[in-house]
Order: C-alpha cells, then structure tokens, then sequence
C-alpha cells in the first residue's frame, strides 16, 4: 500500500537528518568529512529505512490476524522491535571495532557510524511506534496491488523454495560453498597497499601533474626512498663513513635502483678512504659558503641520502628493496631509519594490519554473545558467524579481481591500481559483519519464533523464510541500490567500497539466506536450538530482553 511504502521512508529521512546534521556540525570540510558524510549518509539511509521497513511489514502481518491497532504494537515490538534492537547492536558492535584503530580515519569512520546506527535504531523503535498508532488501520488503505503470498500463507515461494532445499542438502550446500569459495579466491594474491595520486580520476588537476612529471622523470622519481643516518659521535669518523659507504654501494649496484644521492653517494670506483678526504673537503667547502648544497645532506650527527627506484612507490618490487634496505647490517656507530612513499606505505599497512585481529576478536566474540543471549543456542550464532564470513570473503575476491586485477574496468569507468586500498577490507569488515548480521537476526527470529511454537525444525525452517523472505530481501535490495550508486564516483576508494559492501549484501540476502541458512538448518536439525542446561532459558537471566 502507499501509506505502508511512505512510513519507512519518512522515519527514515528523519533518522538521516538528524544523523547528516550532528555530523555536518562537528565535521571539518575536507575530502575525510566528505567521505564520512557520504558514508554516513549510505548507512543511515539503509539502515533506517530497512529497520522500520521490518517493523512496519511486522505491524501488518498482526492486524491481518485481526489484532487491534495497539495489541499489533505491543506484539510487534516485542518480535520485530526485539530484533531490531539486536541487529543494531550487532552493527554498532562493527563500527564500535573501527574506533580502537589509531588511525583517525577509520576512528571518524567508526564514530560517524556509530551515530548512523544509533539514531536509526532509536528512530525506529520510538518515532515508528508513534507514527503506527496514529495511522492504525489506516496503513491498509490505498492498495496499489497484491504481491504474491501477501496472504501470509505457509506455502508460498520462500516456504516452497525452502523445502526444495531441505530435501537435498548436501546437493545444495556443496556447489553454493564452492561459488562463494571461487568469487573469493582472487583475494589470496590481494595486493594490499595504501594510494597514492593515482586513485583519483583523470580529469583532476593534482593526477595530471603526478601523471606529467611520471612520463617525464619515471615512476620512481616521484617519491625516492630516504635513508637518514644518525651517529652518537661523529658521522665524519672514517669508520662511520666505510660504514655509510657500505649501505650507498650496495644500493648503488642493485639493478632496481636507478641512482642514488646525497651523503656517500660518490660512485662505485671510490675508495673509502678517498670517500673521506672528499666528504671533508665537502664539508669543509659548505663552512666556508662554497657549495652549500652538502649541508642539506649532513651535519656533525645526521646524514641523509636519497634512493630512486625504478618502480612506484606501491610497487610490490619497491616494496622488495625496502624491505632488503632495512635487513641491511651497517657498521660503526651508525643507525639509519628509512622513510618515503614506499616505506610509509609499507609501514601503515604493518600498524593498521595489526591492530586488525583485534579488531576481528571484539566483533566476532561480542557478536556470538549478543546472538548467543537472543536465539539461546550455542550452534546458531556459530552458523550465523560463520555464513557472514563467506559473503565477506567473496565480496573480498570480487574486489581483488576488478579493482587490482583490472577486470570490468569498462563498465565501471576506472584505471585499474594494481592493489586493494589498506583501509577498505577494515572498513567493509566492520560495516558488512553487522549488516549482514542484520538479516540473520530477522531471519532466524522468525524461524525461532515458529520453532517455539511447533519444535519442528524442518517447518520452522520453512514459515520462518516465507514470513521474512520476501521483507529481508525488500530490505536488502535498498541498501543494494543505495550502495551500488557509489559507483558512479570517481574516486576508486568510493567505488570500490560502494561496490563491495552492494556485492556483499546480494550475495547474503540471496544466495546465503535462501540456499546455504536452509541447508545447514536442515543437517543440523535439532541441533541448531541445543544449549547446556545450566544456560536454558529458564536460567538466563537476559532471557526477557
């Protein structure tokens, strides 16, 4: 109906607006904002929209079993509002992972989002239930048309499909394992690297620049590898010159080098000790004002040089030498640190990659829990866990296989980067582990709630889906659509992530909720509602949450 179709869409424009003004007013206006207001803006719009999207459909399906306007609220927030309220706290917990990063990035990310879920949870389970009662019975008026199994009937095409799936299990959960295995696999050769000026498009003034002085001067020339020297004593101590020596010769003959300059960069056929007379006559010379240039490159405790490749600075070659660099043994007194595009590529990747399995721990442990206390079974939040780890990592291949592989680079407008942005596989873990969760919960509310009824799994199964099937995949097809114009952006890093989490979410609502959640349901059997005794819900004392 029209009125049933505008209610989520206004309680969910205002959940975006309140959410797009907190942030617009306490953001800078800088390409990070931006994004975060993009970003923002993407979720809050899904996420508000599918909530009350859920509680709306639910509402319905009670005063069609002839419920009065308020009895319907009362049921319906205590089914469909308990699991809203659960699958926000699912989301929440994913952003919430993004705040313990020390990147500021991914902290404005995590805060961003955190008020996105936030205000759309509290929207739909404040402003929704206002809205219901005054509307009541009314939201049946203005009926456009009758949507197959709007009837609420046990046989419809989710309940049909779902024990055509249940009858072949095995049939069904092997070749669906193995799609999802082989989208995903491109990701093991992932090139994870952070971006550079080439992620943006063409037509900018900054990449026509990079662009000019690459085609000019070479890749390498752009941002060459610095070594900085320190010395407790003396940089000009003979040893510690033999010992600088040592580190510039061996660059120096490295075929991936193009040249080297700067301290000790005095060519092959110099001797150390004819490298000292000649640094001292060049420190000597910039005492005394003549060629000054030998004071940018050292003073009495630093020396610096500087190391052009021959390759990018994201290179997977540069990224060889950097690591040979900093293996190298140096002699004397002398310690070196090495900086650089290469080497703070390689260094943000090591610092945000570490604090990633953290990261992971908190969501996959606090998730378990929180779905651990809703459903009361010990296998269900592992199946739950496990399913939305296979549509990430299919997502994570598809990604590998257009942007850094080059595939579809048509269609999509892009030049292809040859890696995957370091931040991007954090960011979609963090959004897409609670997103996704999102439709299990629905999902797996409905099947518990016939389970409660009937104890027959196999049933259970079958009106849980056809009850919700038709709501998630509604539901799934706005963030889909929200998402997917992402694509239209022009910076990759935009596209990328528009792109992946809409891959995501299809993969999940389609083939994870309709193939693989049956299958598995079915081989576990009563399995799937088993918990210790001393934790049934008689004892649990978060039972009536």
């Amino acid at each position: 109906t029209l009125i049933a179709a505008i209610v989520p869409l206004i309680v969910g424009g205002v959940g975006v607006a309140v959410i797009l003004l907190a942030i617009y007013l306490t953001a800078n206006q800088t390409d990070l904002s931006i994004f975060v207001l993009n970003l923002s803006t993407m979720l809050g719009l899904g996420l508000a929209i599918d909530y009350s999207l859920f509680v709306t459909s639910r509402y319905r399906e009670e005063l069609a079993h002839g419920s009065e306007p308020r009895t319907a609220l009362i049921r319906t927030m205590d089914t469909a509002g308990r699991a809203v309220f659960f699958s926000g706290l699912t989301v929440l917990i994913g952003l919430g992972a993004l705040v313990t990063f020390d990147f500021m990035f991914l902290r404005s990310v995590g805060i961003a989002g955190i008020i996105v879920v936030g205000v759309s949870v509290i929207a739909a389970l404040t402003l929704l239930p206002a809205v219901l009662v005054l509307i009541g019975t009314r939201i049946e008026h203005f009926r456009i048309f009758r949507v197959p199994g709007d009837d609420l009937s046990n046989h419809g095409f989710w309940a049909t499909l779902s024990r055509w799936v249940m009858k072949r299990p095995v049939l069904v959960l092997i070749p669906t394992l193995a799609i999802l295995l082989l989208l995903g696999e491109p990701f093991r050769h992932a090139n994870i690297s952070s971006p550079d000026a080439t992620i943006l498009p063409k037509t900018t003034e900054s990449r026509q620049g990079y662009d000019q002085l690459v085609a000019a001067f070479g890749p390498g020339e752009i941002s060459p590898m610095v070594l900085a020297f320190e010395s407790p004593s003396s940089i000009y101590d003979p040893a510690n010159i033999a010992a600088i020596r040592s580190v510039i010769r061996q660059l120096e003959a490295d075929p991936r080098v193009a040249r080297v300059e700067g301290f000790g960069a005095l060519g092959a056929d110099v001797t150390d000790q004819q490298a000292v007379g000649l640094i001292n006559l060049q420190r000597l010379a910039a005492e005394n004002g003549i060629g000054s240039r030998f004071s940018q490159f050292a003073n009495d405790s630093t020396a610096l040089a500087l190391v052009y490749l021959h390759a990018y600075p994201n290179d997977p070659e540069s990224k060889d030498v950097l690591a040979d660099v900093r293996a190298m043994p140096v002699g004397g007194d002398v310690t070196f640190l090495v900086d650089g595009g290469t080497a703070e590529i390689v260094d943000v990747v090591n610092e945000m990659y570490g604090d990633f399995p953290l990261a992971i721990a908190i969501v996959v442990i606090a998730t378990y829990l929180i779905l651990f206390i809703l459903f009361n079974s010990v296998l269900l939040p592992i199946k739950a866990i496990l399913m939305n780890t296979l549509s990430l990592f299919a997502s994570y291949g598809a990604l590998v296989w257009i942007f850094q592989d080059g595939h579809m680079t048509g269609p999509l407008r892009f030049d292809p980067q040859g890696y995957v942005e370091a931040s991007l596989p954090i960011i979609m873990f963090c959004i897409l582990f609670g997103l996704s969760m999102d439709y299990e919960v629905f999902l797996l509310s409905r099947i518990r709630e016939e389970w409660d009824k009937t104890h027959d799994n196999t049933e259970a199964v079958a009106v849980g889906l056809q009850r919700s099937g038709r709501i998630i995949t509604s539901a799934a097809l706005i963030v889909v659509v929200v998402t997917i114009s992402f694509i239209s952006a022009d910076v990759i890093l935009v596209k990328a992530l528009g792109f992946g989490i809409a891959l995501a979410v299809f993969l999940d609502a389609t083939i994870v909720r309709a193939l693989l959640v049956p299958a598995t349901m079915r081989l576990l059997g009563d399995a799937n509602w088993w918990v210790p005794g001393f934790l049934r819900r008689s004892h649990n004392p978060f039972a009536d949450l």
